[in-house]
């Protein structure tokens, strides 16, 4: 199959790149800097109609990744990303003859800071997403879904807290606070919560394409439906980083009212820095929420290959590889120190 993957430069695109080139597909990567991967590459943005439509030219299916993944940044920005971007992926599709579109969406399309105890995908409500980000993914995700017809099959996947070696969003951001020793618990950290380890997501937008034409026209979530407390998440990640685990506890409340306080600052000081804390980071930290994956793994025939156990011992062993001279906190990334964006 000829295959078009928009933002593979990120850990998830290029994972799903490499499954889909192991299984003899045809790929294609489109992307504002060089993913390195051994098939053809478009580079451009998303934002971009005559770029997008290059590289949908002869494809039969489009995994859609590409967005902008942040905290801080003018809604315009992330607008432009993720809403007009999607936009120009689904035109493209329509115009090139593409007959299967799967679009990567997010969880927090639907969640409006309550807890959520083996929710199923619920349909993506811009009003009462949290954050720019969530809503405009929440936009985006809906023009996908409205773009589903007999000529263009459209299937959703929300994969949830995607981490593994070399992630430069969740697991860098932990590690480097570790390391600082700004690392406390938010709450209790008891609440459960799914993440999904990168070769099962990436597995799971691999089997998207195949289901994509007898499933369409819905969103499903995708986690390794092994929810955990938070608190062990966090220490399991600081030790196969080999770094401090959290320490210390800060309240809730006093948590979610520091992350209004930070917010106000850095939107009027227009910083382009990760603040160090936020209402929603506060909230996905101290509530439950999991997912049942009954429907996701049905529609896909797909499950998660690697547990959460076995993942954590191969993030110990890449943090163990680590060539000298490299922050791993950086995700690898020969700039030390770097912190980087939250996923949601």
């Amino acid at each position: 199959m000829r295959v078009l993957v928009t933002g593979a430069s990120g850990m998830l695109g290029r994972v799903t790149t490499q499954q889909l080139l192991a299984r003899g597909d045809e790929v294609t990567v489109l992307q504002r800097r060089p993913a390195g991967l051994p098939c053809a590459e478009v580079l451009g943005d998303v934002a971009e109609p005559s770029v997008v439509a290059r590289a949908a030219a002869g494809q039969d299916a489009v995994v859609h990744l590409a967005a902008k993944v942040d905290v801080t940044g003018r809604w315009d920005e992330y607008a432009r990303a993720n809403i007009q971007g999607t936009s120009n992926v689904v035109a493209a599709c329509a115009a090139e003859g593409v007959r299967r579109l799967v679009h990567v969406s997010s969880p927090s399309v639907s969640h409006a800071g309550s807890p959520l105890f083996g929710a199923g995908a619920g349909p993506a409500d811009p009003a009462r997403a949290r954050g720019s980000y969530s809503r405009s993914k929440a936009v985006a995700e809906q023009v996908a879904l409205d773009a589903d017809s007999a000529g263009l099959a459209v299937l959703v996947l929300r994969p949830h807290l995607v981490w593994g070696p070399g992630d430069e969003q969740l697991v860098a951001r932990i590690v480097a606070r570790a390391r600082s020793g700004r690392l406390p618990l938010i709450g209790s950290g008891a609440g459960l919560i799914d993440t999904t380890y990168v070769d099962n997501a990436a597995a799971a937008l691999v089997a998207a394409v195949d289901a994509c034409g007898p499933v369409h026209g819905e969103a499903l979530v995708v986690s390794n439906g092994e929810p955990r407390p938070v608190r062990e998440i966090l220490r399991q990640l600081c030790s196969a980083a080999g770094v401090p685990p959290p320490r210390g506890r800060v309240p809730a409340h006093a948590a979610w009212l520091a992350g209004a306080v930070v917010e106000g600052i850095w939107s009027a000081t227009g910083r382009r820095s990760t603040p160090p804390l936020t209402r929603f980071l506060t909230e996905q930290l101290t509530t439950a929420h999991w997912f049942d994956q009954r429907r996701t793994r049905a529609a896909l025939g797909w499950r998660p290959e690697v547990g959460l156990d076995e993942g954590f011992g191969r993030l110990a062993a890449w943090y163990d590889g680590v060539p000298a001279g490299v922050d791993p906190g950086a995700g690898g990334r020969q700039q030390p120190h770097a912190v980087s964006r939250v996923p949601t």
